[in-house]
């Protein structure tokens, strides 16, 4: 298994179908391939080779997805740099990584000093945008039109493909070093489980193509055969233009995206029949929001993926799961790839209907952390890779996610998980989206506190919000506290930043009696 192969396949069997749709420029699939197979030559010439680190810091475009295959081809290892990271963050990961070589696009151009400065041993800084590079920066289209296509090294099997570090939303960010086979894996296995990518169809990318999940979507659509559509970054109005115009039939979104897409006033005014599948991960959803998104796209079908980036997906809740509307709280069953088990501190499997830890096996755990030996041992123990999420699984083996182990609250002795009161408060029609956590309290230890974002022009008081809660859920879990704020802070793959909830002080806290 190698990541390039689904390249090789599609220029025999469609050269002259596009392969990339990035605004108005289209490149066929022969056109990818010779650009993809230049360009590595050009790396090789730049010293990668055997594993040489290459990190992208760039928003989406169709260079980004040939970077995604002419690192392999030449024989490198991709690093995807988070794009929502400060410099210091970044400079971490390209010194833990030791990367030398760095791509950036006209966005993160000017941020290039301060990362060399940070990391001495960054070598080489391509600039893969459409402006005039920076002095002392290659140009990206000069390399590609001035050097020789290099054959395919052909890198796969148990060789490191990437190292993909996670988005340090509970600690420092740890590159997770995923090979080619972990990576394949995981794109069949979603193959497999539902219709997540459709042979000659086109994929949008609008969620950030650094993420494990969206990378995942590319390559199931690249295997597959199909063209990638690529917009900079997510905005609403932007992906409903892109899907209408390049009738594209299968995008990736996390949560947030989907509530924003469904709910944009112009979402009516576009034609958005030719897509058939959105794929939502990344972060819970709430039922309110599935159920929005049904209404709103009835000619698609909604695949939800439970996963992390050190197994990448892990459960599906499928079309047909949704249509049925019996388990719309749950993160699906396990893909066909997978295997799912509910385990206690010491790794055995609880009863069904138990809370326990999220543990899974196969050949897409990831071979481990990046210079961390003592994290990857605790993290994968007899085989079985320890999440960290708590969660239950019921008789027909779907898996209800009810929140990170550490993120726990523990009220009057109760334990509080914030997913089963982020859905109970998501189904009150005036809540947009919201985030629970606990923060402490002298009598109860720790108190149930909501951050709630209202829809425009909704009004809703806390203790309206409180009463609606009890209702769906036992009173010791309903929010004492409840924080009306304009937005929630977000990482970059769209995951709220519940660490950043808890170290600020609650402004407009009201007290819900």
């Amino acid at each position: 298994m190698h990541l390039t192969q689904s390249l090789h396949r599609s220029v025999q069997r469609t050269p002259d179908e596009p392969a990339t749709i990035f605004g108005d420029r289209v490149r066929s699939f022969a056109e990818h391939a010779d650009r993809v197979a230049r360009l590595s030559g050009a790396l090789r010439s730049l010293g990668v080779s055997d594993g040489e680190r290459v990190a992208i810091l760039s928003l989406n475009s169709d260079r980004y997805a040939e970077l995604l295959l002419a690192v392999p081809w030449a024989d490198g290892v991709l690093n995807p740099v988070n794009i929502r990271w400060s410099p210091s963050e970044i400079v971490y990961s390209l010194a833990e990584s030791e990367t030398s070589i760095l791509v950036v696009d006209d966005a993160f151009a000017s941020m290039v000093p301060a990362l060399v400065e940070g990391h001495p041993g960054l070598r080489t800084v391509i600039h893969a945008g459409d402006d005039v590079p920076p002095a002392g920066l290659l140009a990206y289209e000069d390399l590609v039109a001035g050097a020789a296509p290099m054959p395919d090294a052909r890198r796969g099997g148990d060789a490191v493909a990437g190292i993909f570090y996670t988005g340090g939303t509970t600690g420092s960010p740890k590159g997770v070093m995923l090979t080619h086979t972990n990576l394949v894996t995981s794109a069949l296995g979603g193959l497999a489980t539902a219709s997540m990518a459709r042979p000659g169809g086109r994929f949008l990318h609008a969620a950030p193509m650094f993420h494990m999940a969206d990378f995942t979507g590319w390559l199931m659509q690249s295997i597959v055969g199909g063209a990638h559509v690529a917009v900079p970054r997510f905005d609403p109005a932007g992906a409903l233009s892109a899907i209408e115009r390049h009738r594209v039939t299968t995008t990736l979104l996390v949560p947030t995206m989907v509530q924003l897409l469904v709910d944009h006033p112009e979402r009516g005014a576009h034609d958005l029949t030719s897509l058939r599948t959105v794929i939502y991960a990344g972060a819970p959803v709430t039922e309110a929001v599935q159920r929005r998104a049904m209404a709103a796209l009835p000619h698609a079908e909604l695949v939800q993926v439970y996963g992390m980036t050190e197994v990448g997906g892990v459960t599906a809740l499928t079309g047909d799961d949704h249509r049925r509307g019996e388990r719309l709280g749950s993160a699906g069953r396990a893909m066909a790839h997978a295997e799912v088990r509910i385990v206690d501190d010491g790794g055995d499997e609880v009863p069904r209907g138990t809370v326990g830890e999220i543990a899974v096996r196969g050949s897409q755990v990831m071979a481990g952390y990046w210079a961390k030996p003592d994290e990857t041992a605790a993290t994968i123990r007899d085989g079985w890779l320890r999440t960290g999420d708590g969660a239950r699984m019921d008789d027909e083996g779907y898996v209800f996610v009810v929140d990170r182990l550490k993120d726990m609250i523990i009220s009057g002795g109760e334990n509080v998980y914030s997913a089963e009161v982020e859905n109970a408060l998501g189904r009150h029609p005036a809540v947009a989206t919201c985030a629970v956590i606990g923060v402490p309290d002298e009598r109860w230890g720790e108190r149930v506190h909501a951050v709630v974002v209202l829809n425009p022009g909704a009004r809703a008081t806390a203790g309206e919000l409180r009463d609606h809660t009890r209702g769906l859920i036992a009173g010791y879990k309903a929010p004492r506290t409840i924080e009306f704020a304009e937005s929630l802070p977000v990482s970059g793959a769209g995951k709220v930043l519940k660490r950043e909830l808890r170290s600020r002080r609650p402004s407009g806290a009201v007290q819900a009696r």
